[in-house]
């Protein structure tokens, strides 16, 4: 049991130290303003959070964002855009955690990841028209307009979510075993 809860520690450690390098590798996709950039750090979180729960996927987010801070900063000062990510691969990983839990398969996992994409799409424009606009116009001086979240924050978040959601398909299709096999040793401790 010990050492499973050490094994526990190491694979968040790791899973998090994957999806910060993940972090650093963003880019921006054609179309939309270019501080909306793509990743695929939240992958590993979603791993994690299959395999051994959602409180280990929140945990991986959390580790990826404080690194990737304390590496880089902020432009604003403020963490901002940290905490948007952060809200953005929670909101995620744990919609799609939460109906793939249910519905253990193939099926369910195409309908939790199919959700995570709408609901944090969804929610991602309302914490951005309400939260992160503002405190980024109060840290950088200046007004972003608010139907920014509905020309560009809500189709990119759309479009960030299939993708995501596609390439951790492919990546589960892959590992279907291995995972079922981690669930089950991790799940004992």
């Amino acid at each position: 049991m010990k050492q499973t809860k050490v094994s526990r520690y190491v694979v968040i450690g790791m899973l998090s130290a994957v999806s910060y390098v993940l972090m650093l590798l963003d880019f921006p996709l054609p179309g939309f303003p270019s501080f909306l950039k793509i990743d695929f750090s939240d992958i590993p979180a979603l791993l994690g959070a299959i395999i051994m729960g959602p409180g280990t996927g929140v945990l991986i987010e959390l580790f990826k964002n404080i690194i990737h801070v304390l590496t880089t900063g902020s432009e604003t000062g403020v963490p901002v855009g940290h905490l948007a990510n952060f809200a953005t691969g929670t909101t995620f990983i744990l919609t799609a955690y939460f109906i793939y839990s249910h519905v253990k398969s193939k099926k369910g996992l195409t309908m939790g990841l199919a959700a995570a994409t709408v609901v944090t799409a969804l929610t991602m424009t309302i914490l951005n028209y309400l939260v992160f606009i503002p405190l980024y116009a109060k840290f950088m001086n200046f007004e972003l307009p608010k139907t920014l979240v509905i020309t560009a924050i809500l189709p990119f978040n759309l479009l960030k979510g299939i993708i995501l959601s596609s390439v951790f398909f492919l990546l589960f299709l892959r590992l279907q075993t291995w995972i079922s096999k981690q669930e089950i040793r991790f799940k004992q401790v």
